[in-house]
């Protein structure tokens, strides 16, 4: 029996009186999307139809998943909110911490020995407020969430930005920050900018060399990296129906590199046999029985231009394989030749030193089989490979199963190394070099999602590419990133010409899935007897002490930095070797903002203090404006806060002392951490006004005590020569956000509230 089913159940017999009510409301047929969002409203039925991209709601999600990095900041923080247990069910799973070294039984107990305190913390608090625990080395969260908890219809968050991979089995499934998490798990509405949507039409069918991964490749290729923001896409068609349950996945997953809200896909054949193949199938019954009410009314696909904001329509006949990268994930090549003349170009290094298969992306049963049938023709065409070979698989599920049936063997005999069931190299958890950061220039393909500079080894050189699991596997074999294995051949160790044949695989285990241990630990029934203990020398785990508010007399604002094109969050509060310190906030604070150019010098982690007139480190100029009780802003470019939903990019700004953030746009998931920490996130009125900022520039808050929703709020810009510029910004608060700000957080006014 699935986990949660009564909870299941009682979603679907919701479901049909809500979505006629959000029909007749609206006056027009659903999608997809819209039927999930009006079924899990906060006051189960509105007497309005709400504006996309305009209207804030507060919605009820079902659960929420967290991950061991943002965990601890999640949890420490709902320990202050006065509740004996989480009111949604909540699960823990520990994928983050978990290095990429040697290899998977040697991996996991060096993260075992090193992080033993956090993974006890995390264990204990999650067993005394009601939390499911998945033990290190059980799998990747969202992995492990696709396997055991997503449904389609339901609607769930979590602290991670992937969390969207759950779209892949029908759900609206959200990222956010942990402060997000901490109002659900407290019993309180969470709230959401009602989304636009942008519907993906899928025509034709995937064959041959091109994959799920080839779907959201493209798309990314079209939209960029912020074309989603505030959106749900929802893909729909024949394409779409002809597709795995784990490829849909894949193609949701990815959705967070276009700052899409999420992706989804309506109910189907394929979600029923996921479902029933990873044993829920009364989860399958349920849904069946409503099965017109989990995906999007026929009118709506039929007639899309009438329903979407945007509609996007791709023939999967005709996509051919892509790679995206480097530095970025929206940058598409084809394979071949436009490959080779891109490289060229852009003097990327077409030689390839790695290749890996996994992540939260791709790391599927019917991936690694998929990826195994390329490997095996290595093998039997006497090929080898040309790069260093690596595979995470997704969870101990698929891990245990996809041993059982021979084909981790393959990668074995290829000399690749099995690392640990966990994010590793994806998220910057590879122990790769000893000094990354004077490393070599090189070329990566992998299955992953991000390639941001340093975002996997810590190599600023390293020209990281994405692709599915078949082109990695193609691409480790040749040796080079211009390999098309449509048309190229290659020479193996007898000196004769081959070609390799497509790949094939197998959607769903043909023994079905097994496992001896999953990993999973139930919390206790009854958690009030469970001791919590933060010692209070730990390195690793600091418990929290409230903000303080920054109040409406904000005058003598120093600028911290200016930051320079792109600042993701990865250049706010980089991972690697810093998620050690995500349970310390003063700890990990030492990296903020380390990654970002400075607009004045283009260097990273080199500011001047307005002070003293002397450059450091941001961390460091930071903390001496904080000693000094002197507030700061920083200042961005477009879609600033890219990437990940870590809301230590939030926090440790805000503990250093920043008040306000001023940039031309922000990503979504930053742009609420910054609310919930009680900070201005603001937004040119006029881009060009970006260009106004110099190095010494003081900032004084001219009408900041009449902030009120819809009302820019104006900044007097003083510079070193005593001349002034007025500028004008934007913000999207709403009276509640407003209220955060006015208590210091989000997590202040709960406390407020609970008391």
């Amino acid at each position: 029996m699935a986990f949660d089913i009564d909870m299941i159940k009682k979603v679907y017999s919701n479901v049909v009186k809500r979505v006629d009510a959000a029909r007749e409301l609206t006056g027009k047929p659903l999608t997809l999307a819209e039927k999930i969002l009006y079924s899990h409203l906060w006051g189960e039925t509105s007497n309005k139809a709400f504006v996309r991209g305009k209207d804030y709601v507060n919605f009820a999600p079902d659960r929420i998943a967290l991950q061991d990095a943002t965990a601890q900041m999640a949890l420490l923080q709902f320990m202050q909110a006065g509740k004996t247990k989480v009111a949604v069910p909540t699960t823990t799973h520990c994928d983050h911490l978990i290095q990429a070294k040697n290899g998977a039984s040697s991996d996991l107990q060096t993260a075992l020995n090193t992080s033993n305190e956090v993974f006890t913390f995390l264990e204990s608090v999650s067993n005394k407020y009601g939390l499911g625990f998945w033990k290190p080395g059980a799998g990747i969260i969202h992995q492990v969430v696709l396997e055991n908890y997503a449904f389609p219809g339901g609607m769930m968050i979590g602290t991670d930005s992937h969390t969207v991979n759950a779209g892949g089995l029908g759900m609206v499934a959200i990222g956010v920050g942990g402060a997000d998490a901490v109002d659900v798990m407290a019993g309180m509405p969470w709230e959401l900018k009602f989304p636009k949507l942008i519907g993906v039409k899928l025509t034709g069918k995937l064959s041959g060399w091109t994959a799920p991964k080839d779907v959201i490749l493209k798309v990314a290729g079209i939209v960029s990296t912020k074309g989603g923001t505030g959106a749900i896409v929802e893909y729909f068609g024949p394409g779409a129906i002809s597709m795995s349950c784990t490829g849909k996945g894949t193609i949701c997953n990815m959705g967070a590199e276009i700052g899409a809200t999420t992706s989804t896909f309506g109910y189907d054949a394929s979600m029923e046999r996921y479902l029933r193949a990873t044993e829920r199938g009364d989860v399958a019954d349920a849904a069946n029985e409503v099965k017109d009410y989990l995906t999007g009314d026929a009118e709506v696909y039929e007639n899309p231009e009438q329903y979407f904001d945007q509609v996007i329509e791709i023939n999967l006949s005709e996509l051919s394989p892509l790679l995206n990268g480097p530095f970025t994930p929206d940058l598409s090549t084809k394979a071949g030749k436009d490959m080779t003349k891109a490289a060229n170009d852009n003097d990327w290094p077409l030689k390839v030193e790695w290749g890996l298969i996994g992540s939260c992306t791709n790391s599927s049963y019917e991936d690694l089989s998929r990826a195994a049938s390329i490997a095996q023709q290595a093998l039997d065409k006497n090929l080898g490979i040309k790069a260093e070979f690596g595979i995470n698989p997704g969870s101990e599920k698929v891990r245990y199963t996809a041993d059982r049936d021979g084909i981790l063997g393959v990668f074995e005999k290829l000399d690749a190394k099995i690392f640990t069931n966990a994010c590793g190299p994806c998220i910057g958890q590879w122990a790769r070099y000893s000094d990354p950061a004077n490393a070599p220039k090189n070329s990566i393909i992998h299955s992953f999602n991000r390639n941001f500079a340093k975002r996997a080894d810590g190599n600023p050189n390293t020209h990281a590419f994405v692709a599915s699991p078949e082109m990695v596997a193609v691409v480790t074999i040749a040796g080079r990133l211009d390999f098309n294995p449509i048309t190229d051949k290659l020479i193996n160790k007898n000196g004769e010409e081959v070609m390799l044949d497509e790949p094939t695989g197998w959607e769903l285990p043909p023994k079905g899935f097994e496992v001896k241990d999953d990993g999973y630990l139930a919390p206790e029934k009854d958690g009030s007897r469970v001791e919590i203990k933060v010692n209070p020398d730990s390195e690793r785990l600091q418990l929290l002490e409230p903000f303080t508010p920054l109040g409406n007399d904000l005058t003598g604002v120093k600028l911290l930095i200016k930051a320079h094109g792109k600042c993701t969050t990865d250049h706010i509060s980089m991972a690697g070797p810093w998620l050690r310190y995500r349970g310390h906030l003063d700890n990990i604070s030492n990296n903020c903002l380390i990654g970002a150019v400075n607009d004045f010098g283009m260097k990273t982690n080199f500011v001047k203090n307005q002070l003293t007139g002397e450059y450091g480190g941001v961390p460091d100029t930071a903390r001496a404006y904080k000693a000094a009780g002197v507030k700061t802003m920083v200042v961005g470019d477009h879609n600033y806060g890219e990437g990940s939903s870590r809301e230590h990019a939030a926090m440790e700004p805000r503990h250093l002392g920043v008040a306000a953030v001023l940039v031309k746009s922000f990503a979504r998931i930053h742009e609420t951490n910054l609310k919930k920490q009680g900070m201005l996130g603001l937004t040119f009125a006029n881009e060009t006004d970006y260009d106004l900022i110099q190095e010494d520039d003081t900032f004084n808050f001219l009408d900041l005590n009449e902030f009120a929703p819809g009302k820019p709020l104006t900044i007097e810009v003083v510079h070193a020569d005593g001349s002034k510029d007025v500028i004008i910004t934007n913000h999207t608060y709403n009276q509640g956000q407003i209220e955060w700000y006015n208590e210091g957080s989000a997590l202040n006014l709960i406390k407020k509230e609970n008391a």
